[in-house]
């Protein structure tokens, strides 16, 4: 069986012996972000290109075989679904940085180290900043490098089942490409910005996801605000952690440059 090597390899603004910690992006004149027509800005105006360290970095373009190559990958301790909605007893976000570790023979685990520096020397890769949660698999970074705009199919799901079973909301998040764990807190979050920003979202439903300025829309920012903490504390990965821009445009001081290469 082939197997894939994953090499992440984190940008620094000079050449080092040593892997660099991932560089920090600022904040400048355009956002980070592949936009599309839903965004509701231009090219102009949000692209994947940001100042981070003292050069410009642009986020590489993943095609289908990057995509498939994560999936040949074997989880070998899967997370244990959140099936207690943790919106009821918020975690405390856990800082650090996730780390791919290749067991051989196509399989890995996923390991928490206090910074990237620590994650090379215990022979880890850099999969992300921030601690690793269940949507930190290669499976699910898999989901968010392919899919651009993953906004409207989670939210349909949603729509779709309104008030209804689990099972079958899950299943609708399973089939954008989710593992189950990941998929749960996608549900979770779903769940409790129905009840947190309920009015902002149906006054937002056909509202771009970015305002003029380049702001989010209000029914985006207020679930950015009332579930996103959750949700990163569980999920771990995030397109802004994992240096993947797609269709809601954010600052560039929100992003860390990392590339994914197979």
């Amino acid at each position: 069986m082939t197997v894939f090597f994953l090499s992440l390899r984190l940008l620094a603004c000079t050449p080092a012996a040593e892997p660099a910690a991932p560089a920090v992006c600022e904040d400048g004149p355009t956002l980070f972000g592949r936009p599309e027509a839903a965004t509701g800005l231009s090219d102009a105006e949000c692209g994947p290109t940001c100042t981070c360290g003292d050069a410009p970095w642009t986020a590489p373009t993943y095609d289908a075989a990057d995509v498939d190559a994560l999936l040949t990958w074997e989880l070998s301790e899967p997370w244990v679904e959140p099936t207690v909605d943790p919106y009821l007893d918020p975690p405390v976000a856990a800082g650090g940085v996730c780390g791919v570790v290749d067991e051989g023979g196509g399989r890995y685990h996923l390991a928490t180290y206090a910074d990237a520096a620590a994650a090379s020397a215990a022979g880890a890769t850099l999969t992300h900043t921030d601690a690793c949660g269940v949507c930190s698999t290669l499976a699910d970074l898999a989901v968010y490098m392919g899919v651009n705009d993953l906004t409207a199919p989670v939210r349909q799901c949603g729509l779709d089942h309104l008030g209804g079973d689990a099972e079958a909301h899950l299943g609708c998040l399973q089939e954008l490409g989710f593992t189950r764990p990941c998929a749960w807190i996608w549900y979770w979050n779903t769940l409790h910005t129905q009840d947190a920003c309920l009015a902002e979202c149906l006054a937002a439903l056909d509202a771009p996801y970015n305002e003029p300025d380049g702001a989010l829309n209000p029914c985006l920012q207020c679930d950015e605000d009332e579930s996103g903490p959750v949700f990163k504390a569980v999920a771990g990965r995030t397109r802004r952690n994992t240096g993947l821009p797609n269709a809601i445009c954010r600052p560039c001081g929100e992003v860390v440059a990392i590339e994914h290469r197979y």
